[in-house]
């Protein structure tokens, strides 16, 4: 039961990342400034956002939600594939985000709404993840641990 929970609670995350990245990669695409002070300004009209082959850095955010939404539907569904998806990127999401959280602090000096609200989804995504991984019993164990299920 709680295993499903959570994989729906990373499924709404993942909306929430998706979203917030999306409107990012769409405004970056278009030419369009994102009004939300010179800070943030600072950070998405850097070299970091500017990401690899024309494909901005916020895009690689959305496609990462998406699949995150994906893995999380197939998790809450039961499927075990869909659960280590969601933990690998979870994780690697989370990662990643430090990394950009540290380059704005330390590098850009500067800080982004939309950067740390992405950041916080992914780390949300990483808890949720280690919660479900503390609340399911091992294969073959009871929730007690006194035996098989």
């Amino acid at each position: 039961m709680w295993p499903t929970r959570i994989a729906i609670i990373a499924a709404l995350v993942g909306c929430f990342g998706f979203v917030d990245s999306g409107y990012l990669t769409i405004e970056h695409l278009q030419g369009s400034y994102i009004r939300c002070g010179d800070d943030c300004s600072a950070v998405l009209g850097s070299k970091y956002a500017e990401g690899v082959a024309g494909v901005p850095l916020a895009a690689f955010g959305a496609m990462a939600y998406g699949s995150v939404i994906a893995a999380a539907v197939f998790a809450a569904r039961g499927s075990k594939l869909g659960r280590q998806a969601l933990v690998i990127l979870a994780t690697i999401m989370a990662l990643v985000s430090l990394w950009l959280v540290y380059l704005q602090a330390f590098v850009i000096h500067s800080f982004c709404k939309y950067c740390l609200a992405s950041a916080a989804a992914s780390w949300t995504l990483a808890g949720l993840v280690l919660i479900e991984r503390l609340i399911t019993p091992p294969h073959g164990q009871s929730l007690r641990g006194l035996g098989p299920k």
